[in-house]
């Protein structure tokens, strides 16, 4: 009888440890397993180009990311309760917080995009009373350029209150108000460019007019692009660098191809030093109490998709408020395509 209780006893030892060591072969090979998936993935070509920022396809992203109103892909999630605004494409300027500039005709085309042959477009999106304004943005448009207006290159009679430069080229900027003689100081603003020729660049202004720096970043990365479709997509916003000091991180990404891949082709951060072109008396001739390298951190009740010296298709225009990554490259670039 007592050998009988020793056997059983000795039975449920030698079980509970078979036991054991099966539960702990699984769990080393679930672990083996586990690692070689995220080495797997941290490979992953599509997560390189993640981490890089670089290129995006809409189809690749579509579980990590949400698209916009018109389906475009969101480079930045939009902040929790962040503003957002889409084009009327019914009719653009049945919109409350639309404005345009000097009153364009535009017109639709057929396939449903509209067009605007003024020498000068300044597409302007309000923030209503009480409402948070634009600061940290992504700025989304389509826009085909039919043909460059040179005959508005030689003539003064459209750009009375208006800052111009003389070429042709489309931005979207941000962070500022009215741009006017009356309020000279709202007129801070980063701008996000692109030219018919295929040359990228972004500019700061600090006060309407005399606040204007040179630009940045003026590299030509693609041929020509009149006749096309294209993408733009321009986004700025605050970055805290390593000794707690504020900056502003300033991207622009392209879709060559009207596809829904972008790509970035700038990334540049202000952190000071980017001074104003206009001479000292000039630049503090307007009272603003802002220093000539400021740093455009506010933020505006008013963002802008501008173009100049273009006849331009146009459609699917967007801005939302986004949420800033944690994480930034804080080395300048651009970066060339190929058509």
């Amino acid at each position: 009888m007592v050998l009988s209780v020793h056997k059983k006893l000795y039975l449920h030892f030698i079980c509970f440890h078979q036991k054991w060591d099966r539960a702990i072969i699984f769990l080393f090979y679930s672990l083996l397993l586990v690692s070689l998936v995220s080495l797997c993935l941290s490979k992953s070509p599509f997560l390189l180009a993640m981490s890089q920022n670089q290129t995006f396809q809409a189809s690749s992203l579509s579980s990590i990311t949400t698209d916009d109103a018109f389906g475009n892909t969101k480079i930045y999630p939009t902040k929790e309760n962040g503003r957002e605004w889409n084009m009327n494409m019914s009719r653009p300027e049945n919109d409350s917080l639309v404005s345009i500039t000097f009153d364009p005709n535009i017109t639709k085309n057929t396939d449903g995009s509209w067009r605007v042959s003024y020498p000068h477009l300044r597409f302007n999106v309000d923030t209503p009373s009480g409402m948070e304004q634009w600061k940290n943005v992504e700025m989304t448009g389509y826009v085909k350029i039919v043909s460059t207006n040179s005959s508005a290159l030689t003539s003064n009679n459209t750009t009375d209150n208006l800052e111009v430069d003389d070429e042709s080229d489309i931005a979207w900027y941000a962070r500022g108000g009215n741009r006017n003689s009356e309020v000279p100081c709202e007129g801070t603003a980063y701008f996000g460019g692109i030219n018919p020729e295929g040359t990228v660049r972004w500019k700061k202004s600090i006060w309407w007019t005399g606040g204007y720096t040179e630009e940045r970043f003026g590299h030509k990365i693609i041929d020509p692009l009149i006749g096309k479709w294209i993408g733009w997509k321009v986004i700025m916003y605050d970055i805290k660098l390593s000794d707690n000091t504020i900056a502003v991180k300033l991207e622009s990404y392209l879709d060559l191809n009207n596809n829904g891949s972008w790509t970035k082709v700038t990334d540049i951060i202000d952190s000071g030093g980017w001074y104003a072109r206009t001479p000292d008396a000039e630049f503090f001739s307007a009272g603003c109490g802002k220093p000539k390298d400021y740093l455009v951190t506010n933020s505006g009740p008013i963002a802008t998709f501008r173009a100049d010296y273009i006849i331009l298709d146009f459609r699917d225009f967007s801005i939302r408020e986004i949420e800033p990554p944690s994480n930034f490259n804080l080395t300048s670039t651009y970066r060339m395509l190929e058509s």
